[in-house]
């Protein structure tokens, strides 16, 4: 009687004891959690922050370390500089066109040439997957891909900036292995026998299941065509066709030259200078908002897709 109670008494103190400690870490793991979440958002959130009020105040007093919650000597001239330059607006339409346009041809492409690798039936497909990997590791250069755009008749057009770059191979991949993932096998067979033939099963059937996929691809072209200048600034000699990007760098530099050109007296430099610093912390805001009002509607599928189409 004795020696069967005392391993029940140990086993219920042992019990107790993991109870309580159960108890006490449970909150210190939450408060700590919470605590380092906190700490990164806020590095990743003050940043954006201060950009917009050193947008809106005086340089000097950023300079001097005197704006740090708020602004200090309120002035809209950088804006006001930017939006006065026709070249914004057009830009900031060009933008809109290439990323619209670029973003529904890449996501085309992609979602197609993924789809089609993941079938197993597919005559050569590790062939083509293999070609489509040796470009992540090899590519001749900007000197060919001008050579190749000019004789394809893309130079100053619309195409030179969307074409180039229109198939990411990491994209491909992901959206190979998400419909390896995601769209059996089983039911491609059961809608073959429901007499669909592989056209009508893709559109029917494959993509009202890849909403998480498209709106990842969507997301990832819509950020990178937005931000692209570099293409705008090779392939396009028409101003009036550049993007915001390009317009913006423009901007820049021909306010940072007229700085270090003027020399008719110290305080013509100095307010040239402080025009300058005003329109770099205005061009990031004006460039950087569309992006933050499109990306929380697809934040949740963006997420999604990049989870399911990074696993097997």
């Amino acid at each position: 009687m004795t020696t069967t109670s005392a391993p029940l008494a140990a086993s219920s103190s042992f019990e107790k004891r993991d109870g309580f400690l159960s108890r006490i870490a449970d909150p210190t793991f939450n408060i700590v959690t919470v605590g380092l979440l906190l700490l990164a958002a806020a590095a990743i959130i003050y940043p954006l922050y201060f950009i917009v009020i050193a947008s809106v105040s005086d340089p000097n007093l950023i300079a001097q370390g005197k704006v740090w919650l708020f602004p200090q000597g309120f002035t809209l001239e950088g804006y006001e500089t930017l939006f006065k330059n026709d070249a914004l607006v057009r830009g900031f339409g060009n933008s809109l066109l290439y990323t619209g346009v670029g973003t529904l041809v890449s996501v085309s492409i992609i979602l197609c040439t993924g789809y089609a690798l993941s079938r197993r039936d597919m005559p050569g497909r590790n062939f083509f997957m293999i070609l489509f990997i040796i470009t992540m590791f090899f590519d001749g250069g900007l000197i060919a891909r001008y050579l190749v755009v000019r004789d394809l008749g893309l130079l100053n057009t619309m195409w030179a900036v969307i074409l180039p770059g229109a198939v990411g191979v990491w994209n491909l991949i992901i959206a190979r292995t998400f419909f390896e993932t995601n769209v059996p096998a089983e039911l491609r067979e059961a809608a073959q026998i429901d007499g669909a033939n592989d056209f009508r099963f893709f559109f029917k059937v494959a993509l009202p299941l890849t909403k998480p996929l498209i709106a990842l691809m969507a997301m990832t072209h819509i950020v990178a065509y937005w931000n692209s200048y570099f293409d705008a600034m090779i392939y396009l000699n028409d101003e009036s066709m550049y993007p915001l990007q390009l317009v913006l760098r423009n901007v820049l530099i021909q306010s940072q030259a007229s700085a270090s050109l003027d020399t008719g007296s110290i305080d013509s430099y100095a307010a040239a200078q402080r025009l300058g610093e005003l329109i770099k912390y205005g061009m990031i805001v004006v460039s950087t908002v569309p992006l933050l009002i499109i990306f929380p509607f697809l934040q949740k599928y963006f997420v999604k897709g990049a989870t399911l189409g990074a696993l097997k």
